[in-house]
């Protein structure tokens, strides 16, 4: 694997890039998984410019013609998962179970957004004595796409296969620590589309920087940091390009009195602690009643003593590295300065192979005990395996900590009661809200928009709502 070398792909063709950069494994940092192209300014420029001369040649193709094609991705994904996902597992550290069940997701979300495209792009007509009035939807151009390393193939797939089926074309801009598997998938799935539809750059800020600034780029649909997002905006101000953003959150988990903590407890762990805590909906922060408190904490703490923390490949593994340094040197800092404070902090689970853990990112999981509301721990995106477990006296205390916040992308409610659940739910500030598991249901993916309130985010992705954020309404009134 350590021969992959992934070139920049512009107008249907491998473009060599300015230089090559290595990849290694998060987990093992000898292993280097494949080398990446990196552009610049000028190969920012062709790939922008070859998408913009296949604009209007896509755009006027006939809606189920282009749902065909992007029908065909979804094919595509499924048959190469057992090629794309070793690749993707070794460049991300995430367990191979994950990568898997994130590229048949992939494939999911493909359907869904064809399938929701069908009805959305439909045009609307009225008309009276005098007149009639259509309002079609058009698409909008070149957009340009921003993915993040944590679930890099999905996360693509929900920019790439809503701006393709609404007409647009697109470039592709991969991130630093996970570009591999992206690059060997849209190689394959470019050669779908008519050449210069998709496009894929790989490299670090002053590619993202390059992209953001070029005139033809109308829209820009970025995943990732509330800092990059800024950056982002402003620039794109210049040029007055909208911008679709998922920031990530710190998504609260409100537990209440008549939680089943036998059954649901596994549930809560994963919402909280899958891929190691880096998913922007992870839980970041639990709020349990004072009255069962201790033993929800012993229940925690015993669910989290079974993990066996390890390089992905390793079938003793049930929880991986940290994806890179700056990550794994931000949650270990934070997680030090916690243990300055006042609250109890407790590292659970094993070492799978203690011998190697200095070869990897490697860090167990933390249980933060009764921390201060308003401390570090509680208020920032840990986007690691940490969790504050925070006491409270009224549901109505629990919905002023868990809305005290600038964040608001998900949120949980756990209890067996359903009206009990709906209603609470009701009253949190988030865009999504799960009752008992901290995951979207088949139905959930299918219909859900995905996206946040306040600062995690502007628009969405996923469902109807999610394509708006890929065309422009065109009015017209003909006058008798």
């Amino acid at each position: 694997m350590s021969n992959l070398k992934i070139d920049l792909l512009i107008d249907n063709q491998d473009v060599p890039g300015a230089r090559y950069a290595e990849v290694r494994d998060p987990g093992r940092f000898a292993d280097v998984v494949g080398t990446v192209a990196q552009a610049d300014a000028a190969l920012v420029d062709q790939a922008v410019q070859a998408a913009h001369r296949a604009y209007p040649g896509w755009a006027a193709t006939p809606l189920e013609a282009r749902a065909e094609r992007v029908l065909a991705v979804a094919d595509l994904l499924e048959s190469i998962v057992d090629e794309l996902a070793p690749i993707v597992v070794s460049e991300t550290g995430m367990l191979p179970v994950e990568i898997r069940m994130e590229i048949g997701g992939a494939a999911f979300a493909t359907r869904d957004n064809v399938d929701a495209a069908r009805a959305f792009l439909q045009g609307k007509r009225v008309e009276d004595a005098t007149s009639w009035v259509t309002i079609e939807k058009k698409p909008v151009g070149v957009i340009a796409g921003f993915v993040p390393w944590n679930a890099p193939i999905v996360l693509m797939i929900r920019k790439l296969a809503p701006a393709l089926v609404c007409g647009n074309t697109i470039v592709i801009k991969s991130p630093p620590t996970a570009p591999l598997g992206i690059g060997l998938l849209l190689k394959r799935v470019a050669a779908l589309f008519p050449p210069g539809v998709i496009n894929v750059l790989h490299g670090g800020n002053e590619v993202g920087q390059a992209l953001v600034e070029h005139p033809l780029v109308r829209r820009i649909s970025f995943t990732g940091g509330g800092k990059a997002a800024t950056a982002i905006m402003k620039t794109a101000a210049e040029t007055i390009k909208n911008v679709q953003f998922e920031l990530g959150g710190n998504d609260p988990a409100i537990v209440l009195d008549d939680m089943d903590l036998d059954k649901q407890m596994p549930n809560l762990v994963a919402g909280t602690f899958h891929r190691s805590g880096q998913f922007c909906f992870a839980v970041k922060r639990i709020y349990v009643p004072e009255s069962i408190y201790d033993a929800f904490c012993d229940r925690l703490a015993a669910e989290l003593s079974k993990v066996r923390v390890g390089h992905p490949t390793d079938p003793r593994t049930t929880f991986g590295p940290v994806n890179n340094e700056v990550q794994y040197r931000y949650v270990k800092e934070l997680v030090a300065r916690a243990r300055q404070s006042e609250a109890e902090v407790i590292e659970l689970g094993e070492a799978v192979d203690p011998a190697s853990w200095e070869q990897g990112y490697y860090l167990k999981p933390v249980l933060v005990k009764r921390p201060d509301p308003n401390q570090e721990i509680v208020s920032c995106e840990q986007f690691g395996p940490v969790v504050p477990v925070i006491p409270y006296k009224t549901e109505d205390e629990a919905v002023a900590m868990a809305n005290d916040t600038e964040y608001g992308l998900g949120s949980s409610i756990w209890t067996t009661s359903f009206e009990r659940g709906v209603a609470l739910a009701r009253r949190i500030e988030s865009g999504m809200t799960f009752i008992n598991k901290n995951a979207q249901s088949r139905l959930g993916r299918r219909h859900m928009p995905f996206g946040g309130v306040k600062q995690s985010g502007i628009g969405t992705e996923n469902s109807e709502f999610g394509l708006a954020d890929y065309v422009e309404y065109h009015a017209i009134n003909l006058h008798k």
